[in-house]
């Protein structure tokens, strides 16, 4: 599958489905390589030109030289159980592109227009080396905002004539809307229902407005202004959700941890730079004295072992004197230990440990991070300690 075989994701993605064991740990090893596609939710009412506009934004892709996974959720047969393949069927123009695998899942009863399964088979087709992948939902109406969870970003397609459903929207799905497609634009009242759009969104006293594209699906009209609608609102929304995630503005170095055999004789160089150590302790846990002089936002950390059986004193027997770690600082470690540790990255701590000044930390192993041991600190700044 990961060699790019459509036959084997194929097989994944239908154990993924069927909720076996063998998918549980399939998806369990996904997580590893599934942290770079785009995902872009595709929703809104029946009959809105959905599936021809998700075959349409796979064409622009594919042109792009992007590979692309599909998952078009259908409603439930009554005899079978499974997908009704209306959508798949629409967007047969794909079927002999092999940067494009289209999958129809059945909703099974799940409630916001999507099936039970769609974020591991996600997960799946990303591991499978799909840069973007595209989530179409079954057109449920108002509550369908599952999406919204799931995807980078949300599109919801509307059409004119739709009239009083535009207002029944507004409490549901276009709250979470980034990007509202005005499709079959060619009909009479498309403008109306823009100018709807526009005054919604202006309810929200200090909310940014999201971009408004006119399309037609069946011709490919506004598919690229729809698509640079969606770069510029992935750029955003990965960034607010990254923040979400760390609790953070971004990712900052907290120090350099330097290892030393004397550290009377290398604090009197630094301090001949200028450098003032502003607090000196023993970590008792870790073998360690430490002194931290602090370097504009960031720090320098001495470390000296206190112990010959000390990570300090074997890394010096090993590799001599010198850097020992690079530290990033995080709002929320223990977030971010969760987070490495499901998507399989290998990490040196097997807890979140309190260390040096009070700091909560774990380690990343340099097999992980391109031969560097990485230190995830805690944001104690951000939270006025």
């Amino acid at each position: 599958m990961r060699g790019g075989e459509i036959r084997a994701l194929a097989r994944a993605v239908s154990l993924v489905e069927d909720s076996s064991a063998v998918g549980t740990e399939l998806v369990r090893a996904c997580r590893k390589y599934a942290g770079g596609a785009l995902r872009i939710g595709v929703t809104g009412p029946p009959g809105a030109g959905k599936s021809t506009l998700v075959d349409q934004m796979a064409k622009w892709l594919r042109q792009e030289g992007q590979t692309v996974g599909v998952v078009a959720v259908d409603p439930s047969s009554p005899y079978t159980g499974g997908a009704l393949l209306g959508d798949r069927i629409r967007m047969q123009d794909l079927s002999g592109d092999a940067g494009v695998y289209v999958r129809s899942m059945a909703s099974r009863g799940a409630k916001g227009g999507l099936a039970a399964a769609v974020e591991d088979v996600c997960v799946v087709m990303a591991a499978a080396g799909r840069q973007v992948i595209l989530i179409e939902t079954m057109g449920v109406g108002q509550d369908e905002v599952e999406v919204a969870r799931l995807a980078d970003v949300t599109v919801l397609v509307l059409v004119p004539g739709m009239g009083d459903e535009v207002q029944s929207l507004k409490a549901g799905v276009m709250e979470v809307a980034d990007v509202f497609v005005v499709n079959k634009s060619d009909r009479d009242g498309a403008e109306q229902v823009e100018t709807e759009i526009l005054a919604m969104q202006g309810l929200g006293a200090d909310e940014p407005v999201s971009p408004v594209v006119r399309t037609v699906a069946t011709t490919g009209v506004g598919v690229s202004d729809l698509m640079a609608a969606v770069q510029w609102c992935a750029a955003e929304t990965r960034g607010k959700k990254q923040r979400i995630v760390t609790g953070t503005e971004g990712l900052l170095i907290d120090h350099l941890g330097v290892a030393v055999r004397d550290m009377d004789a290398a604090r009197d160089f630094y301090e001949a730079l200028g450098l003032t150590a502003s607090h000196e302790e023993t970590v008792e846990h870790e073998k360690v004295r430490v002194a931290m002089l602090p370097l504009g936002e960031s720090r320098i950390e001495l470390l000296e072992a206190t112990e010959p059986d000390s990570v300090i004193e074997r890394f010096i027997a090993k590799r001599g004197e010198g850097l020992h770690h690079v530290a990033i600082r995080v709002g929320d470690v223990d977030a971010m230990f969760e987070r490495l540790r499901l998507q399989g990255v290998r990490l040196a701590s097997d807890a979140v440990r309190v260390g040096a000044g009070g700091h909560r930390y774990f380690f990343v192993h340099p097999e992980s991070t391109g031969g560097v041991l990485l230190e995830i600190v805690d944001d104690m700044a951000g939270k006025g300690k």
